[in-house]
C-alpha cells in the first residue's frame, strides 16, 4: 500500500489556521493540502498567500477534541513544540483529515520516511561526497590515534563481536582479541570497553561500554584483564575510573536480573564513582512537564516556576553537566583514564562521553567538530535514534529525549561561556530537529549495522554539508578562536542557580514572531548590516573617472527583482514566507 493511500481527502477549502504565539492567537483562513510527506496550509489572503509546511514526521500527536460552534476542532502538536489548531467546516473532512494525519504522523516503515521517498540518484555524485564530509578516523588521526598505546581491532569486523558497535574500534595494544571477546560476553549486549577520545597531553582516555553481566557475584577473568589493559594503557596512572552513569539504587536494582555493576574486590586496580543520571522513562515525563510549563496561558509567577520545579527538568541536566565535569577533572587534572558506562551504554553512557569531549577539547565547540562528535558518540556508537525518536510506529516506552538532553547542555555550556562556542543556539535547534525530522538519512536506525543494511547511504543524503552550507546562520557572533577560554578546558559552575530554562527551544516560535532578539542574534544583524555598509563604502571609493557616486551606487549590487541589496529580503518576508517544520 503506497503512503498515498492513505490520504482521505487531499484538500478543504475554507479552513482557519490558529497559530498559539506568546499567548495570543493568530488566526487566518487557509486552503489545506495534504501531500505524501507534508501537511500544507495556503492563506487565502490574495496578497499574502503564505504557506506554512508542515513534514508528517514533526507531528507528535493529532487530537480530535469536540466541535465548537465555528467548526470541528484539531490539535496537531509538533516535536518542535509548534502546536496549530484548525478548524475544519465539515464533520466529514474533520474525520477523514484526521485519519490520514494520524496514520501518516505514524510511519510503519522506513520506506514511509521523508529522507527516503524520493529518488537519490537524481544527483548521485552530491549524495556520495555528502556521507564523506565527517571522517571519524581523521578526528582519532587528530587526537593522535592509533599510537603506541592505542590501536585499531578488527575484531567487530562485519559486526561480529558486538551488533550495535562500529566495525572499526580503537583499544588498548595490551588487549588481545581473546580478551576482548571474553570481555563483550560479560557486558550488556556485547558492548565491551572501547575508546571514545583520546587526551594526548595526559595520555589518558575516555572509554565506554555497557554493564557487567555480575548479578550478585559473576567475575570474568576476561573483562578484568581487558580493565587492566585500559590502565596500562595510561602510563602516569596505576588505577582508572570507573563511572557508573546511573543512580546506585538503579544499578543495585539491576543485579537481580544477572547485570549490575563491577566489583571492586575483583577489579583491583578501579575507583568505582556513581553519577546518579536518571532512566530514559524518568526523563520522558520530565520532558513532558516542561513541554506543559511552555504551553501555560499566562501563567501566573508561581505556577511558572512551580511547574518548572516538578518537571525536574534542570536537575536532570545538571547530572549529565556533573558527570562530565567529572570526567574532565579525571582526565585533565589526575591525568587518568575513565570508562564510562550506565546499563546499556547508549544512552547516559552518549552523554557524559560527549558533554566531557566538549569541556575537554575546544575542537568540539567548532561546527565542524560538534558535527564530528554527534557522528561518533552517537551515530556510530548506536544510539537507538529511531526508537528514542519515534520514527517509526512502535513502543512509546522506548522514547526519550535523550540526544536533547546533550544539546541542551552545549546550550547551558554557551551561556556561560559566551566567547567559547564557534556555533548559536539555532545551530543546536537545527539539529535536534533533523534528529525528529528524518528529512536526511544520518539519524535513522539504532546502529550503524542496520543503516548499512537499510543501504542509507545510497538511498539518502547526509544532512552536514546541509548545515554547513548554511554556517553563516549558525555562527556565534562572540566567538574568538583565539581566547583563553576558547583554547583551553571549560570548567562550568553546576551549582544550582546557573541553570536556565531554555526559552530559545521550548518557546522558540514565539522568539520568532514577537520577541525580542537574543544578544547574539541582535549582533549578528549588526555585523550583517556593518558589512554591508563597508562593502557601500568600497563601492564609493571605487568609482571610475568622470562617473559621479551617485551613479555608481544606481549602478550597485541588486537584488534578481531589481531591488536594491537589502530590500527585496525586507520586502520577501512581508509578503508571505514558506516553513517546512
Amino acid at each position: 500500500m503506497s503512503v498515498m493511500e492513505h490520504i482521505r481527502t487531499p484538500k478543504v477549502d475554507n479552513v482557519r489556521l490558529l497559530v498559539w504565539s506568546s499567548g495570543k492567537r493568530k488566526a487566518s483562513k487557509c486552503t489545506l493540502y495534504i501531500s505524501a510527506t507534508h501537511t500544507i496550509f495556503v492563506e487565502n489572503h490574495p496578497e499574502a498567500r503564505q504557506e506554512t509546511w508542515v513534514l508528517h514526521s514533526m507531528v507528535s500527536s493529532v487530537e480530535r477534541p469536540p466541535a465548537i460552534s465555528a467548526g470541528c476542532q484539531l490539535i496537531l502538536r509538533c516535536k518542535d513544540f509548534r502546536i496549530f489548531q484548525i478548524l475544519i467546516p465539515q464533520e466529514r473532512d474533520c474525520a477523514d483529515i484526521h485519519a490520514s494525519l494520524v496514520r501518516l504522523s505514524r510511519p510503519e516503515k522506513y520506506s514511509e520516511l521523508y529522507c527516503l521517498s524520493f529518488n537519490p540518484n537524481v544527483n548521485k555524485e552530491k549524495r556520495e561526497e555528502s556521507w564523506n564530509f565527517i571522517d571519524l578516523q581523521a578526528d582519532y588521526k587528530r587526537m593522535g590515534v592509533p599510537n603506541n598505546l592505542w590501536v585499531a581491532t578488527a575484531v567487530n569486523g562485519e559486526y561480529r563481536v558486538c551488533d550495535t558497535y562500529p566495525s572499526e574500534l580503537f583499544v588498548p595494544k595490551s588487549a588481545t582479541a581473546d580478551i576482548i571477546v571474553g570481555s563483550a560476553r560479560f557486558r550488556s549486549r556485547g558492548r565491551f570497553p572501547a575508546l571514545s577520545y583520546f587526551h594526548r597531553d595526559t595520555l589518558a582516555a575516555v572509554c565506554r561500554c555497557s554493564q557487567p553481566l555480575s548479578g550478585f557475584s559473576g567475575r570474568c577473568q576476561e573483562d578484568e584483564l581487558m580493565l587492566q589493559a585500559l590502565m596500562k594503557s595510561n602510563p602516569g596512572s596505576d588505577y582508572i575510573y570507573v563511572v557508573d552513569t546511573r543512580p546506585k539504587l538503579n544499578a543495585m536494582a539491576n543485579r537481580a536480573a544477572g547485570k549490575g555493576y563491577e566489583n571492586e574486590d575483583y577489579y583491583t586496580n578501579i575507583k568505582l564513582q556513581f553519577i546518579g543520571i536518571e532512566n530514559i522513562h524518568v526523563m520522558r515525563n520530565s520532558q513532558q512537564k516542561i513541554i506543559d510549563v511552555g504551553e501555560m496561558r499566562s501563567p501566573s509567577m508561581s505556577d511558572f516556576l512551580w511547574g518548572l520545579e516538578n518537571s525536574g527538568w534542570l536537575k536532570h541536566i545538571k547530572a549529565i553537566l556533573d558527570a562530565g565535569v567529572f570526567i574532565l577533572r579525571a582526565v585533565a587534572d589526575e591525568g587518568v583514564s575513565v570508562l564510562v558506562h550506565c546499563s546499556d551504554g547508549w544512552d547516559r553512557t552518549a552523554q557524559a562521553c560527549s558533554v566531557a569531549s566538549i569541556l575537554l577539547d575546544p575542537f568540539y565547540r567548532t561546527i565542524k567538530g560538534l558535527m564530528v562528535l554527534i557522528e561518533r558518540d552517537w551515530v556510530s556508537f548506536g544510539h537507538k535514534f529511531s526508537h528514542r525518536y519515534a520514527h517509526l510506529a512502535g513502543d512509546p516506552k522506548e522514547e526519550s529525549p535523550v540526544i536533547d538532553q546533550f544539546l541542551e547542555c552545549v546550550w547551558q555550556l554557551s551561556e556561560q561561556f559566551p566567547c567559547a562556542f564557534e556555533f548559536n543556539e539555532h545551530f543546536l535547534i537545527a539539529i535536534r530537529t533533523h534528529v525528529y525530522s528524518c528529512h536526511f538519512g544520518n539519524f535513522l536506525g539504532n546502529c550503524p549495522k542496520e543503516r548499512r543494511n537499510m543501504r542509507l547511504h545510497e538511498r539518502s543524503h547526509s544532512v552536514w554539508p546541509q548545515l554547513w552550507k548554511n554556517r553563516a546562520e549558525y555562527s556565534n557572533p562572540l566567538y574568538k578562536a583565539e581566547l583563553s577560554q576558547t583554547q583551553g578546558v571549560l570548567r562550568p559552575n553546576t551549582s544550582p542557580y546557573c541553570f536556565k530554562m531554555w526559552k530559545g527551544l521550548y518557546h522558540h516560535m514565539e522568539k520568532s514572531m514577537s520577541s525580542p532578539q537574543s544578544p547574539a542574534d541582535f549582533l549578528s544583524a549588526v555585523r550583517e548590516k556593518s558589512q554591508q555598509l563597508e562593502e557601500e563604502m568600497t563601492n564609493h571609493r571605487e568609482v571610475p573617472a568622470g562617473g559621479s557616486a551617485k551613479h555608481h551606487h544606481q549602478l550597485g549590487p541588486k537584488q534578481e527583482d531589481g531591488s536594491p541589496d537589502g530590500e527585496a529580503n525586507h520586502l520577501g518576508e512581508s509578503a508571505g514566507s514558506h516553513g517546512d517544520y
